[in-house]
């Protein structure tokens, strides 16, 4: 980790000469690969269905969005790949944990292809390349960890893993926003952001246990009825650039890291802060940041997971900071297609957001069942609403009150 200070980046504007994202690779249960995310996000399509790859039959709830084709959850990388610290009889192996325990390093390594490809990076860009990783928080982080360094140093001669987040569902973005400030202040020309979560059976029964997972097993962010949260699989990765690193590559720009902000609120365990002041202050700070007023912001994709008291939280942080244009503000909330990833949420957002600037068409708030009076926002329903957003904004909340805004332009 030693090199890697972040501090709170540059004040003021970045405008144009600021972090862009030069690659995006993803697998998801809507399939491999971005276009077929922003397919799913953008024309409502759920991908939840009754959960097979583990034993669900005392659950309350039995659905999740799942790899169409995944590979087994307890799967690792050959022995030839691991490092010694990590071979049968050097420490225990990550298939020893029931299956669905550890995320399976593969996974990662596929999306962090696609990106650096996508990117266009040669061996000498690999060969110096920070790597920061969104993993879950278990005993089995570590194994995981170093079985995706492993598997960089083999495949693509990078140094590893540089840094690991394990902060609950806004670890993804805050790993973004330190890429952002490493690029912004000079300190790295370009940084690999990476995030993997697989829904296994540990995690699953604590959720449910929890009630917090939805009953009906539908995700309606926003809606009357909601009942809860579902479970997706995600594995993702961006490439963070400097404008000036990707133009003289001739690199193309998907979009562009305007602002970035960062708050906690510390208001319950798990609950959020009910007026929305801990998620006002992070989309507030990235506002800031990128000299951008409330009224330039065309689309929110919404942590919106589906909980009542934390989507109604989130309403009131949105009407906190733009006021009479939340009435025009599109919203929507694509966990509502693709389940919570938990700790890689952010970042599988963060791909849908560059997909639908791409695009020109926002993505569908699905499972909606009718309005919530006390919500009030501008929800994109029925089908994919066209649009050419000059800013828009990717949130994140996370248990203990850590909130997380992520502001995008067009590349």
């Amino acid at each position: 980790m030693t090199g890697l200070a972040t501090g709170a980046g540059p004040p003021g504007p970045l405008g144009r000469a600021g972090p862009v994202v030069t690659g995006v690779g993803v697998l998801s249960a809507a399939g491999r690969g971005l276009t077929a995310l922003t397919a799913a996000a953008v024309h409502g399509k759920a991908a939840f269905a009754p959960v097979t790859r583990f034993d669900v039959s005392g659950r309350r709830t039995t659905r999740a969005a799942l790899l169409p084709d995944a590979l087994p959850p307890d799967s690792v990388l050959p022995d030839s790949v691991l490092p010694d610290s990590v071979r049968p009889g050097a420490a225990r192996r990550p298939t020893e944990p029931p299956a669905g325990a550890v995320p399976p390093a593969e996974s990662v390594l596929d999306a962090i292809g696609q990106a650096c490809h996508q990117a266009g990076l040669t061996p000498a860009d690999h060969a110096a390349l920070p790597v920061l990783l969104a993993l879950h928080s278990d005993e089995r982080t570590r194994v995981t960890a170093t079985a995706v360094a492993a598997g960089l140093r083999a495949s693509r001669g990078a140094p590893g893993v540089t840094r690991v987040y394990t902060g609950a569902c806004v670890a993804a973005a805050t790993a973004v926003a330190d890429a952002a400030a490493l690029v912004a202040t000079g300190r790295h020309e370009r940084v690999l952001v990476a995030a993997v979560h697989l829904v296994g059976p540990g995690v699953f029964a604590v959720f449910d246990a929890g009630r917090a997972l939805a009953r009906d097993g539908e995700l309606r962010p926003f809606s009357a009825g909601r009942t809860g949260t579902l479970l997706g699989d995600a594995a993702a990765a961006v490439v963070v650039e400097a404008a000036a690193a990707a133009d003289r590559r001739g690199a193309t720009v998907l979009a562009r890291l305007a602002g970035w902000g960062r708050s906690g609120d510390a208001h319950h365990v798990c609950r959020p802060e009910p007026d929305g002041t801990g998620v006002a202050r992070a989309v507030e700070a990235a506002l800031a940041r990128a000299g951008v007023a409330p009224a330039e912001v065309g689309y929110v994709n919404a942590n919106g997971t589906g909980s009542p008291l934390s989507d109604l939280a989130e309403a009131r942080a949105l009407r906190r900071v733009f006021g009479r244009h939340t009435d025009r503000l599109p919203v929507s909330s694509s966990k509502s297609v693709h389940g919570h990833a938990l700790e890689a949420s952010a970042l599988l957002e963060l791909a849908v957001t560059v997909g639908a600037l791409e695009s020109g068409l926002l993505p569908v708030n699905a499972g909606w069942l009718g309005p919530d009076p006390d919500v009030g926002l501008d929800l994109v329903l029925d089908g994919p609403r066209a649009a050419r957003p000059a800013y828009a904004l990717s949130l994140n909340s996370a248990f203990g009150g850590a909130n997380t805004a992520l502001l995008l332009a067009p590349g």
